[in-house]
């Protein structure tokens, strides 16, 4: 066992991953980054290491512009095969996630990527959205699946999901044109101010997102979904384009490679496929498929900025005073003076907010997410949570609490309860009550906890754009991707999913993650 040990090595250090581009004497590289995958089992094993190798260094290089590949595996030594005992088949493993050209030889690569003319490229699809952060340019780039470029682009850079996505699988290429066009691929490119060669390119990878269409019946079309709905009558389905169809949009893949992580590229790429969805009004939602607790972070704090002025434009509060003869002493109101149910409506404007969510296009978790958050931030500190709050008296007296800020807290948490039983409600009613009542407490402390950590970051982030004179209202600071606050908060809502299952995907109806290649979004 420890002789094979001796010839076993950890996978993740063993790749290693380097983003390249053509040199100035136009045979050697010059290498601009150099990193290491995050996780290796999809390749590898579980257990992501490899056998029968010594000093083992697999190479994988990628022209920073166009993403082209090649893979290099070097090594001191190989075990030779006892038996059925034999070392691993390196180049079996990796053939199928990369394009044949990367198994030519180390010149055959310097020449092609140094032939082509890097000098002239532009990433595939049109610019969508360009921004600077420290100094640097960067621009986004969309275009249809169906757009050969942008698919052999993506084919080239499939890998990746492998080695940074967890538990996500590639996406399907090779298929029907009406497939392909559901998908809009986003790419994130730094674009140097001069090339670091006269036969570079300036344009350099940062990160990119799958985004796909599915049909989503909606009782209130727009009229250009009802339009579309009708020009279906007519055309024959091969016609009929699919971006006329009523759909949600949904990402799928996210990722921002690590030489350029925590330094807002994410939120940027984040809004800007927000703003497609807004700006096209077959579009009526935009969801996440499968997000991790890093995703979760970004989306939370962007969604907010964005809602936070709405919130507060429309005055949104949770109604102290619902019951009649609280506070007021007026009786004139068909409830009785202790209900057993309280009407949302006479606590928070359900029909003003449900115009909002509608308006910003937000899946309803999510957007209820947002809406307890906000409601939790106009509670004073000293009334809410477990360290601060009589529970006993809370629990006790109820709406009949003398302090206003009080009887907020008490019904914002009736709020959250009502929002996590009716989510849940299959699996509570299968527990005894003692125990549901305890699990749904339970879940309550870590949602609270959870949204404390991501206010007081939001607070945080505020008073140091403040201070230096940066930011606009209702946007995210660009730098909140590296913010510890924010993963602090993620470990919270893990929590909070791990105690009450509570994830963001609301549609039960979706399609398998098999029919579309697993996609688990990555920042």
């Amino acid at each position: 066992m420890d002789r094979h040990n001796e010839w076993t090595c950890d996978a993740n250090d063993a790749v290693e991953i380097s983003m390249v581009q053509p040199g100035d004497d136009g045979q050697k590289l010059t290498t601009l980054s150099t990193f290491n995958p995050q996780f290796t089992y999809p390749l590898f094993g579980d257990e992501e290491s490899i056998f029968g190798y010594k000093k083992l260094n697999i190479k994988l290089r990628f022209a920073a512009h166009d993403l082209q590949s090649h893979v290099e595996i070097s090594y001191n030594e190989k075990f030779k095969q006892v038996e059925d005992i034999k070392a691993a088949d390196l180049l079996g493993i990796l053939k199928p996630c990369l394009p044949e050209d990367s198994f030519s030889t180390i010149d055959e690569f310097k020449k092609r990527i140094n032939e082509e003319d890097a000098a002239k490229f532009t990433p595939p699809g049109k610019l969508v959205h360009s921004y600077s952060r420290d100094d640097k340019d960067y621009e986004i780039w969309a275009g249809s699946l169906a757009d050969p470029e942008v698919r052999k682009t993506l084919d080239r850079i499939q890998i990746f999901v492998s080695f940074f996505i967890e538990g996500g699988t590639p996406i399907v290429t090779d298929d029907f044109d009406w497939t392909l066009e559901r998908w809009i691929i986003y790419f994130v490119y730094e674009k140097q101010k001069k090339p670091s060669s006269p036969k570079a390119s300036r344009y350099s990878f940062a990160g990119y997102a799958t985004t796909y269409r599915w049909y989503f019946f909606h009782p209130k079309s727009s009229n250009a979904a009802k339009l579309a709905y009708e020009a279906q009558k007519t055309e024959a389905f091969d016609s009929f384009p699919v971006s006329k169809i009523p759909a949600r949009l949904r990402i799928a893949q996210f990722l921002i490679i690590k030489p350029h992580q925590h330094a807002g590229h994410g939120s940027q790429l984040y809004r800007t496929i927000q703003k497609a969805c807004l700006d096209d009004p077959t579009i009526f939602e935009l969801t996440i498929e499968d997000p991790n607790e890093s995703f979760d972070a970004l989306r939370d704090s962007n969604d907010y900025h964005t809602l936070k002025p709405e919130f507060s434009k429309h005055n949104i509060t949770i109604n102290a005073n619902p019951v009649p003869n609280t506070a007021s002493g007026s009786s004139s109101s068909q409830l009785p003076k202790h209900p057993r149910v309280m009407p949302t409506s006479r606590l928070i404007p359900t029909k003003t907010l449900d115009d909002l969510r509608q308006e910003f296009k937000i899946a309803p978790t999510q957007f209820a997410h947002l809406v307890e958050m906000y409601l939790l931030s106009q509670i004073p500190q000293s009334h809410r949570g477990a360290e601060n709050v009589n529970m006993t008296r809370l629990t006790t007296q109820k709406s009949r609490l003398q302090n206003e800020h009080d009887r907020r807290y008490y019904w914002w948490r009736m709020l959250v309860k009502q929002r996590l039983y009716k989510r849940h409600r299959d699996m509570l009613i299968q527990i005894d009550k003692d125990e549901r009542v305890v699990k749904l407490d339970e879940t309550l402390q870590n949602v609270e906890e959870g949204y404390d950590v991501l206010l007081k970051a939001f607070d945080e982030r505020a008073s140091k754009v403040s201070g230096n004179g940066k930011g606009k209202q209702g946007e995210a600071d660009d730098n909140e991707d590296g913010n510890e606050a924010s993963a602090s908060a993620s470990k919270k809502r893990s929590k909070r999913k791990f105690t009450v299952e509570d994830d963001d995907d609301e549609m039960e109806d979706a399609p398998s993650s098999k029919d579309r290649g697993g996609k688990k979004p990555k920042v």
